[in-house]
């Protein structure tokens, strides 16, 4: 598919505007096809149900480069703060980020050094210990990264069912939008196309409320991947969307802008339909970060 080289227009939706300050209503459909990651709504194929949506927070920054121990930092104050409410009885909504990485590689609860190319006392970007699964991964410009903070109590108390269901919002984001066929792949996380992970994904969840989450290579410089093995895989590659539609990574900036905006309204509006949330964007000013 050369989509940008032949002057591809990407669709970017109103979604993210028509959902600023709503409280709307969605509709579900037996099209959604969520019984296939066992999702906790029964659903009739030939029946429309309308139901209120769960309200979730968005916290839109996929344009800016945000320092990864800033946004780690929001996510364990939010999580605190979702904790309390909810022995309060008093957790009505969920939150994500969506945003863009300064260069950094960061490493799971259990990560092994041996999966590490260079001296972890002399790393080429910054390095953190994290509490996520999984192993070493990179993230940087070109990528954009989501992490939920969802109470499993109001959607399905199965990690499994979350990280499938983390993996669906990208695999129908790349089939909607650009018509690509990515997959699971069987025995491990992520999203892949062919034998290229295109997807990451690597959670935590305390209390039965997520934090981290995802990252999808969509312009990404996969350069910083040589110094690692990415999550610990030996015989696979990583790879991006922007490879996928035009075979280099290298591109205008306008049109990687495009595809950028194209990608995070596809990913918005999947992750909505997938765990049934109503998104409503809150300025990061909003955010009081605990101490």
């Amino acid at each position: 598919m050369m989509l940008i080289s032949a002057g591809f227009v990407y669709p970017v939706s109103s979604h993210r505007k028509a959902t600023e300050g709503c409280h709307h209503k969605l509709y579900l459909k037996g099209l959604l096809k969520l019984d296939q990651i066992n999702h906790v709504v029964a659903r009739d194929a030939k029946t429309m149900i309308c139901r209120e949506a769960r309200r979730c927070e968005c916290f839109d920054l996929y344009e800016d480069l945000v320092p990864y121990k800033e946004s780690w930092s929001w996510q364990k104050s939010l999580l605190k703060t979702r904790q309390t409410l909810a022995e309060r009885n008093e957790d009505h909504y969920d939150s994500l980020f969506i945003l863009q990485h300064q260069p950094v590689y960061t490493l799971g609860t259990g990560s092994l050094e041996k999966f590490l190319k260079f001296d972890i006392n002399n790393a080429p970007y910054d390095l953190y210990h994290t509490e996520r699964g999984g192993e070493v991964t990179y993230h940087g410009p070109g990528q954009l990264v989501m992490y939920p903070i969802v109470n499993l109590r109001h959607h399905k108390m199965d990690l499994h069912w979350y990280l499938r269901a983390l993996e669906e919002v990208v695999i129908r984001a790349l089939s909607a939008t650009f018509s690509i066929n990515a997959s699971r792949s069987e025995g491990l996380t992520g999203v892949w196309v062919g034998n290229k992970k295109l997807a990451a994904v690597g959670i935590r969840v305390s209390r039965w409320i997520t934090y981290h989450g995802l990252a999808l290579n969509v312009t990404t410089d996969l350069s910083p991947f040589q110094h690692i093995i990415p999550c610990g895989i030996h015989d696979r590659e990583v790879g991006t969307l922007a490879e996928l539609l035009q075979g280099s990574p290298k591109n205008g900036a306008e049109e990687n802008n495009s595809l950028m905006d194209a990608v995070h309204d596809s990913l918005l509006k999947e992750f909505s339909e997938v765990f049934q949330l109503s998104i409503q964007h809150r300025p990061i000013e909003d955010l009081e970060v605990l101490e």
